[in-house]
């Protein structure tokens, strides 16, 4: 393969993708010449060190729009886009957001900042160290490979680490675009968080939509064992008049139960 059918098959690519495919050996000078002359000619700009995104030809490599949802996916080795970022990927994000998330399991590093995208790594949840591949989907995406967490685990870890997504708002209207949800897939992987608050959260979401998402009584009692055994806020920080909900033990802002967010129904 040479260097111009790499780049009409690899929209983003590291240095050692591009070695590997043009077969050729570790500190290579002719690899570091043609990834010059590329940029030199506008064909690829450089993202950070060791990382590349192809560019269009007769294209601006200076203002032409980047993907950072490929660029999330790649900056690690094991990047998986998590969050609100998977959200946004699966097209359930309520509010458009410069910020993306990808779990990895290497150590952290202060978020990196391209064209004013911020993407920011997160170790992966330690109860899911042992399996840390359950709920993660590796999706074809811009013709690349994406990892991404499932629907069902990302409604999961938004309500395991809500602060990552913002206010309660922006997460109740966010997660209430999903259609669906596997339940079981849903329970398996809040089994697997092993936090009685995040389980309590979670049943509490479901109980309340569970017209939307078809659920039964049955379907709930599944969290029974999981969830809180003394009531706990669903938000310590959270100064707002609260409620408990007893059937989950959960302390509730009232603004979040009364949707204070939505406009008034007027009267004709």
């Amino acid at each position: 393969m040479d260097m111009e059918t790499f780049l009409a098959n690899n929209q983003i690519f590291t240095i050692e993708e591009v070695r590997i495919a043009l077969e050729m050996e570790q500190s290579n000078s002719t690899l570091d010449n043609l990834l010059a002359y590329h940029l030199r000619q506008g064909h690829i700009t450089r993202i950070r060190k060791g990382l590349y995104y192809t560019i269009p030809k007769g294209a601006d490599a200076k203002a032409h729009p980047i993907d950072p949802y490929l660029i999330a996916s790649k900056m690690t080795s094991d990047s998986t886009l998590a969050y609100h970022t998977s959200l946004g990927f699966h097209g359930k994000l309520h509010s458009l957001r410069t910020d993306f998330i990808y779990i990895t399991q290497r150590k952290s590093k202060p978020p990196f900042i391209f064209r004013n995208f911020v993407f920011k790594g997160i170790s992966t949840p330690k109860g899911t160290l042992a399996n840390p591949n359950l709920g993660v989907e590796l999706v074809d995406y811009q013709g690349c490979k994406v990892n991404v967490t499932t629907l069902e685990r990302t409604f999961v870890d938004i309500l395991h680490r809500p602060t990552l997504t913002g206010t309660w708002e922006e997460i109740w209207r966010s997660l209430e675009s999903i259609e669906y949800l596997n339940l079981q897939q849903v329970l398996a992987y809040a089994k697997l968080l092993d936090n009685a608050i995040t389980s309590s959260r979670v049943a509490f979401f479901l109980d309340q939509h569970r017209e939307m998402l078809g659920l039964s009584e049955k379907d709930l009692t599944a969290f029974d064992a999981f969830i809180l055994k003394n009531p706990h806020y669903l938000d310590r920080y959270n100064k707002e008049p609260n409620q408990l909900i007893s059937r989950w033990n959960l302390i509730v802002p009232k603004s979040l139960l009364q949707r204070t967010w939505e406009e008034p129904h007027e009267n004709f």
